[in-house]
């Protein structure tokens, strides 16, 4: 348990947590939720805190002395935990300072779906980062599988709008149970990404 607080004190701790919220602050307070220019932000933002944590390691050689001081499932729980927490809370910072500079920003009620989508776009960067071992499929990897999806709805399933991106930051539709039926789905793709993560992490570790 002492890897999970320690990752994440690294994470919210960070510079780049920092510049995150600095920047999706700046975005909403100039250019409003809605804009297309914060809803694309979202994939990239997100993934700056604490996605390349384990790439990092790895390639100065400190996940060695980690393993030594934790065991393979807590480190691997405590990166993608981190990852996925860190990527929601800075843009909940981000939306609760835009809110006090701006008291026409009311986003309240829209916290939830924005921290669960923020994480699970942070959770598959991390995943993307495990497989490639690479920071720009990393940083990049999520913001252009959303920038897909979008023009897969737009384009071709437009009746399939719970695969839109846009559509879980700004609910339109009528959901299945409502507003619980979308944070049940982006909570169950975000478990699916961290399986994943899991398995494919695990086999590099084997190597180390």
């Amino acid at each position: 348990m002492n890897s999970l607080e320690h990752d994440l004190i690294r994470a919210v701790g960070s510079v780049r947590f920092l510049i995150a919220v600095i920047i999706q602050t700046v975005i909403l307070t100039q250019a409003g939720a809605d804009s297309t220019l914060y809803q694309m932000s979202v994939p990239l933002c997100c993934t700056l805190p604490y996605t390349c944590a384990w790439l990092d390691e790895s390639r100065s050689g400190f996940v060695r002395l980690a393993l030594h001081r934790t065991s393979v499932f807590w480190y691997i729980t405590g990166k993608f935990l981190a990852c996925i927490l860190s990527g929601g809370l800075c843009e909940l910072a981000a939306v609760f300072i835009a809110s006090l500079l701006d008291r026409e920003l009311d986003l309240t009620g829209c916290c939830p779906q924005i921290f669960l989508t923020a994480a699970l776009w942070a959770g598959i960067a991390a995943l993307l980062a495990a497989c490639s071992g690479s920071k720009y499929s990393a940083n990049g990897g999520a913001f252009v599988i959303c920038y897909f999806l979008i023009i897969l709805h737009e384009r071709y399933w437009k009746s399939c709008y719970v695969l839109d991106p846009l559509e879980w930051l700004s609910p339109k539709e009528q959901w299945v149970f409502g507003m619980t039926g979308l944070h049940i789905l982006l909570i169950c793709m975000m478990l699916v990404t961290g399986l994943c993560y899991a398995a494919v992490l695990e086999r590099r570790l084997t190597n180390v």
